[in-house]
């Protein structure tokens, strides 16, 4: 097992590293060294500065899997991600040199689970249990999806004006699962990530939280990246 790259998996807003507990338990039976670690949320920079730490005391190859803004994060890695020999895009951001996520997101009607999003006086963005329940895990048990909002994270608003610099998914191999009932991110705008970044993709009737409502699905597309880089470092 010690030939298998380690996988990192990194959250994204209103979440943290619990929302990946299915596919972690998945991964794990299957012989892999799994990391889910928080993320504060405070800043762009902040989180990069996280995922690195993380990074660092991986002992090998690692594939770096990234759902919703968390994508966001492990892009700003550029080209600077030693270790790094994958990514992996769960209905996640996959933005270019110059773009930045309020840019992205202005460019299209708001979508149904960030219809009511509200910002607090300290300069974070969180999401109504409405919309959370009813739209951003709008394939998840009830119950369970208003415990998922009951922990969610805010995420700094500042997130939404920091401008992306060389991504790095321009040099690393990517895959991408899109979510086919996304109302986060447009499934459209999904498919437009996979498509410049030349990922393998595939797509799954899922809403934003394909980890929760289909772990299978996502920790078979991570296992496929896996066994993928894998193939070609013994090549």
């Amino acid at each position: 097992m010690s030939s298998r790259p380690n996988i990192v998996l990194v959250h994204g807003a209103w979440a943290d590293g619990s929302c990946w507990s299915a596919v972690i338990e998945r991964l794990q039976a299957a012989g892999y060294n799994v990391r889910a670690p928080q993320f504060p949320l405070t800043s762009l920079a902040d989180d990069v500065a996280r995922l690195r730490q993380v990074l660092a005391f991986q002992d090998g190859p690692t594939v770096v899997v990234g759902h919703s803004y968390g994508g966001q994060i492990m892009t700003a890695l550029g080209n600077d991600a030693p270790n790094v020999v994958g990514l992996v895009y769960v209905a996640a951001f996959g933005l270019d040199l110059g773009e930045s996520l309020g840019a992205l997101l202005s460019q299209g009607p708001v979508t149904p689970a960030l219809a009511h999003t509200f910002t607090d006086q300290r300069g974070f963005t969180w999401l109504s249990e409405e919309d959370f329940v009813g739209h951003f895990a709008a394939d998840v048990d009830r119950q369970q999806a208003r415990v998922m909002r009951a922990v969610q994270q805010a995420l700094a608003a500042s997130a939404f004006t920091d401008v992306m610099g060389v991504p790095a998914w321009k040099s690393l191999p990517t895959w991408y699962l899109v979510a086919k009932n996304d109302e986060a991110i447009p499934p459209d705008a999904e498919r437009q990530f996979a498509a410049r970044m030349g990922a393998t993709t595939v797509e799954v009737s899922a809403s934003h939280v394909a980890m929760v409502s289909h772990p299978e699905e996502v920790a078979s597309l991570v296992e496929r990246a896996t066994e993928s880089v894998g193939a070609a470092a013994l090549g």
